[in-house]
């Protein structure tokens, strides 16, 4: 790992007539539009549900981290999100963020095991720690 402060730039651009384009260093530009919500298509990727991805796709690198350093054996980690955004005096924002993650074990895996290093990525996601809005942690454990 590098030594801190990390530094993540990105790049968006659009025309006046066209969506949005989102870059960074080496990766495969996204695009982006409003969401239906605000008058959008609907059928892009928009700044709210990016963000709201990011906090699953966190939750689920945090999680692998642990469980590597942990030398915990898995199959599958699902994290379904949930953002809830609404009106907050006179500004609009995330208030609450819904986590829904169902991870799956080889037969004989150890539940127990994976409830507190589920709960353990949750408490140690970056982005969830960045945020003002509550993050909450529903999690289950399958296995087979």
């Amino acid at each position: 790992m590098q030594a801190f402060p990390h530094h993540y730039p990105a790049t968006a651009q659009a025309a006046s007539d066209s969506l949005v384009s989102i870059s960074t260093t080496d990766c495969t530009p996204i695009i982006s539009a409003p969401p239906a919500e605000f008058g959008g298509p609907g059928d892009q990727w928009s700044p709210e549900t990016l963000f709201v991805a990011s906090v699953a796709d966190c939750f689920i690198l945090s999680f692998k981290a642990i469980a590597s350093a942990s030398r915990f054996e898995w199959l599958n980690l699902e994290c379904a999100a949930n953002g809830v955004l609404d009106k907050v005096e006179r500004s609009i924002q995330f208030t609450e963020i819904h986590l829904s993650a169902t991870i799956t074990l080889a037969e004989g895996g150890d539940r127990e095991k994976a409830m507190k290093l589920l709960e353990k990525a949750e408490q140690t996601c970056l982005i969830s720690n960045s945020l003002s809005a509550k993050v909450h942690l529903e999690s289950q454990v399958l296995i087979g």
